[in-house]
């Protein structure tokens, strides 16, 4: 018996059909939008490399936070920049540094809202980098152990605020570890880990840096974050810090390495978070702002391409605008 040939274009013919079909599906489940904090109040200062994207006094954060539980986002991740900056990092861990103070007021406001902080130090450093340097050192060698106390007591400072998820992105061996056991100590044993497992030493951040006030007064993070050309190595950062205590995995940046963000998947089943960053969001908004693309069109496809990357979470700049989309 002869059976006809299969032909893919039958189930593409209708919207509907299509929708019934699909294999990868983009929701706001699935979204964390990044918030940057600062002092004062009444301040919202645009980045200029980051269209769309401010900087933002913890009163206009409280606002933000209110518009993301509205479209539907779960979750936020919250950057600072203090006023002022020291080798000790010191804003990163006090307890009432600009983070904590945003993270306690935001949960205050709305306190369903997951309240994710970035737990680095290169935001709160004088010299940019995200950890102790040694005295004289212009290379940007961190030192590992000594910087890995203070991440220990940046992390249960940001929880005592009232964060729900800590990030750890400085690429420091053991953070995880550190970090784990200074929660627990802290009695805070049921607060998870997102840790920035494979975050790359990429040219994609410039626009943040601008955005934190982060940039490296000298030398660069390749001493800390890993080389662009490695894959395998991303499975031996993961594999430790799973071993640490991680409770979820990043891929950092998303765009140019959803090859990793595969692997990664492949390799654990511990949700797989990708962070779409600052120069994947300046380009598209750039080409856009130009005409040159459709936002809408690809933006989604791209966010939807993370996920059929094996992305569970994706951290965006798009989020706020890919909830309205979604909900049309």
């Amino acid at each position: 018996m002869k059976f006809p040939a299969y032909r893919a274009r039958r189930l593409r013919s209708h919207p509907q059909l299509r929708r019934m079909v699909r294999e990868t599906v983009l929701t706001t489940n699935d979204l964390i939008y990044p918030l940057f904090a600062v002092p004062g109040s009444g301040i919202a200062n645009e980045v200029r490399s980051m269209p769309g994207v401010y900087q933002l006094s913890v009163d206009k954060i409280v606002e933000e936070a209110k518009q993301v539980y509205d479209l539907g986002i779960p979750a936020i991740i919250l950057f600072g920049i203090p006023a002022d900056k020291d080798t000790d990092a010191t804003g990163a861990w006090h307890d009432h540094g600009i983070v904590q103070l945003a993270a306690t007021k935001v949960k205050e406001a709305v306190p369903d809202l997951i309240v994710i902080v970035d737990t680095c130090l290169c935001e709160y450093t004088s010299h940019g980098h995200c950890g102790y340097l040694q005295v004289g050192d212009l290379t940007g060698r961190v030192l590992n152990d000594p910087t890995l106390e203070l991440l220990k007591k940046t992390a249960v400072s940001q929880v005592n605020a009232g964060a729900d998820i800590i990030a750890p992105s400085g690429m420091m061996d053991g953070f995880v570890q550190a970090i784990r056991q200074g929660l627990d100590q802290a009695g805070y044993e049921d607060t998870p880990i997102l840790s920035y497992a494979a975050k790359y030493a990429s040219a994609y951040y410039g626009p943040f840096r601008d955005a934190a006030e982060s940039t490296p007064q000298f030398g660069d993070r390749r001493t800390y974050q890993m080389d662009p050309g490695n894959g395998r190595e991303a499975l031996t950062e993961i594999a430790l810090d799973i071993a640490e205590g991680a409770d979820m995995l990043m891929v950092k940046p998303a765009l140019a390495y959803m090859d990793i963000i595969w692997r990664v998947k492949q390799a654990t089943h511990l949700p797989v978070a990708a962070y779409n960053v600052s120069g994947e969001y300046s380009m598209l908004k750039a080409a856009a702002l130009n005409g040159w693309i459709d936002e809408e069109r690809v933006v989604m496809e791209t966010l939807t391409g993370f996920k059929r990357a094996g992305a569970d979470l994706i951290l965006t700049y798009h989020a706020k605008d890919a909830a309205r989309w979604l909900d049309t």
